[in-house]
């Protein structure tokens, strides 16, 4: 917390308070011009988007009324006047019919013709002479008429070539043909009765409503996909410019999203009733852009204005909060220069609250200082005592004693055996001060104990080593096993008759090695074992006098306190004693690391178990 505030302190506490809020307020400015602009950005489309719905239904309407009124035309020709008479001998009464009803609607038709089953014109409005031969079966809107006799047919714009026009002139029109039936001298017949519309009625109504300048149109395209109207027919017909109005025909009547030559643009469809046409809007993305201009000044201002106030406020906010965090440093720093001040308490509850906690823990720092001298002494003191306490006079005695009778007794090399293991035990024992040894040198400072063990007690047990030599290469503490070997010696089977057995074994499970002392003696009821490492002021009756707690406590200072004894007893059976510690390789620097205090976490030993493996 100190070491903190002393970095912001060359920086400027006030300057990086004022750039923290800065940098907050033109955050939270940014999120809400942007949020606002998404905001206004998509009301602004969705408007576009209804008033070209409404705009495209009000056409729709238009052009609807215009296709039933010719619908009602074609109607009122077969019906009022085909169906009426008989060509053979009524001629006239039919051609009268259709001047009357073509007079009435001529400024949106051009011509009334009625075909035959062969083709064959029999009258027509205006009159006027057929061109030689048109051949009319061939042409589009017959066919459409005869394979769809149910239907009436609306074409695409063409120009009407049946018919002779002494002005030369030449008209696009728009052809609604159907099967109608014939008398002819009382003989019913077939034929397709064709009403040509003036293209220039729809032609109109569409440039009405393209009139925009923002890069919006409208076209109309039949159920196949062919242009109707086009307000750039001719560049589509000529391949400068494309539209995708086949596929576009196949959409239902909705709203849809697009891109077309790399350009994103907005769809909307609308079909025409009776007809199958297709009213199509497109709106590019640029005409959704082009009406916020306006809208992201507004917010830039806004912005703007609130930066302006946002920088006031920022400077009035640091100061207030700068002021007791600066004083609340100076006084830190004078306590660190070693003068004894009053640590700065004011400001704000939680500023006040950090200078209460200061000046409370540099009171307890000089405490804490002590204690822990005081703690790491008395930690090496119980590490010295607990090594010089492995080696039991009374052993080392016994053992020379032996070796001097088996001199007397001329068993020379017993007593060399003897003089060998007792040198090994001692080599071990001494360890050059290290208090962290290796598996394999307490193993043989463990076989030496009991080989010596064994000729003192005149072969009156046996033991067994049954040790995993993957193990040998891990750290272990000094001098672990050889107290718990004495107590099963003493405790367990010395009261037993020649049959006494004691089992060392060692093995490596899950990243611990687990080294067991086993024996077959007189075992302990469960009392007893919960007391061996509970109760330190138990009293020996003989053996090292190195209680099973002190072994415990010198594992757990060393490896942590996950690690130590277990003992398991039962009476009669016998009592097994294992040591747990974790697999970590016997290295010069591991040595050096544990007997400083340093305890390795679960995951280095795992990856150092890993690591060995490997190599």
């Amino acid at each position: 917390m100190i070491m903190h505030i002393e970095k912001l302190k060359p920086r400027g506490m006030q300057s990086l308070i004022m750039i923290a809020f800065s940098a907050i307020s033109i955050s939270v400015m940014l999120i809400l011009g942007i949020v606002m602009y998404i905001r206004f950005s998509a009301l602004s489309r969705q408007e576009i988007i209804q008033n070209t719905e409404k705009l495209m239904e009000q056409t729709k309407e238009n052009l609807e009324d215009y296709l039933i009124s010719m619908r009602q035309i074609s109607d009122a020709v077969y019906y009022n006047v085909i169906k009426e008479e008989d060509f053979s001998y009524q001629d006239n009464n039919i051609q009268q019919g259709m001047n009357l009803i073509y007079e009435a609607n001529r400024d949106n038709l051009r011509s009334i013709a009625i075909y035959n089953n062969y083709g064959s014109l029999m009258a027509a409005e205006p009159v006027a002479l057929q061109k030689e031969d048109p051949n009319v079966t061939k042409q589009d809107w017959y066919q459409q008429a005869i394979g769809k006799v149910e239907n009436m047919h609306f074409s695409t714009p063409h120009i009407q070539n049946l018919f002779d026009d002494t002005t030369r002139r030449y008209y696009w029109v728009i052809s609604l043909s159907r099967v109608v039936e014939l008398t002819d001298n009382g003989i019913p017949l077939s034929g397709v009765l064709l009403v040509d519309m003036d293209y220039s009625s729809i032609s109109r109504m569409m440039k009405q409503i393209n009139t925009s300048n923002n890069g919006q149109y409208y076209y109309l395209c039949d159920s196949n996909g062919q242009i109707i109207y086009h307000m750039r027919q001719l560049q589509i017909s000529n391949g400068t410019f494309n539209e995708n109005s086949e596929a576009i025909a196949k959409y239902k009547d909705g709203v849809y999203h697009e891109s077309l030559d790399g350009e994103r643009r907005t769809i909307i469809v609308n079909t025409i009733s009776y007809t199958g046409w297709k009213l199509v809007g497109v709106i590019p993305n640029s005409t959704f852009t082009h009406d916020m201009f306006n809208v992201r000044y507004f917010i830039l201002m806004l912005m703007f204005l609130m930066a302006m106030m946002l920088a006031v406020v920022n400077r009035i906010v640091s100061l207030k909060i700068s002021s007791p965090i600066l004083k609340l440093d100076d006084s830190v720093r004078e306590y660190e220069a070693g003068e004894k001040p009053e640590i700065y308490i004011g400001g704000s509850p939680e500023i006040r609250h950090l200078g209460y906690s200061i000046q409370h823990s540099y009171e307890q720092i000089d405490t804490l200082m002590h204690e822990i001298v005081l703690e790491q002494n008395e930690r090496r003191k119980s590490e010295l005592d607990a090594l010089q306490s492995q080696i039991n006079p009374h052993f080392l005695y016994n053992a020379l004693d032996s070796i001097t009778w088996m001199v007397e007794g001329e068993r020379n090399d017993d007593a060399v055996f003897m003089i060998s293991e007792l040198a090994k035990l001692f080599r071990i024992s001494l360890s050059k001060g290290h208090t962290v040894i290796s598996v394999k040198d307490e193993l043989q400072h463990a076989q030496s104990y009991m080989n010596i063990q064994k000729i003192r007690y005149k072969n009156a047990f046996s033991f067994i080593f049954d040790v995993d030599e993957t193990i040998y290469s891990y750290c272990t503490v000094k001098l672990v096993l050889q107290p718990i070997l004495e107590n099963a010696i003493n405790y367990g089977i010395n009261s037993l008759d020649d049959c006494g057995e004691i089992k060392i074994t060692g093995k490596l499970t899950e990243g611990n090695i687990i080294l067991s002392v086993s024996d077959n003696g007189i075992g302990m009821s469960e009392e007893e074992v919960s007391l061996l490492l509970t109760d330190s002021n138990r009293v020996h009756k003989h053996g090292s006098g190195v209680g099973l707690i002190n072994i415990n406590n010198r594992i757990q200072i060393l490896f942590g306190k996950d690690y130590g004894l277990m003992i398991e007893s039962e009476l009669d059976e016998g009592t097994t004693v294992s040591i747990c510690i974790p697999a970590v390789a016997y290295t010069e620097e591991n040595r050096k690391i544990l007997e400083k205090g340093y305890i390795f976490s679960r995951k280095e030993i795992f990856d150092q178990e890993i690591q060995d493996k490997q190599e």
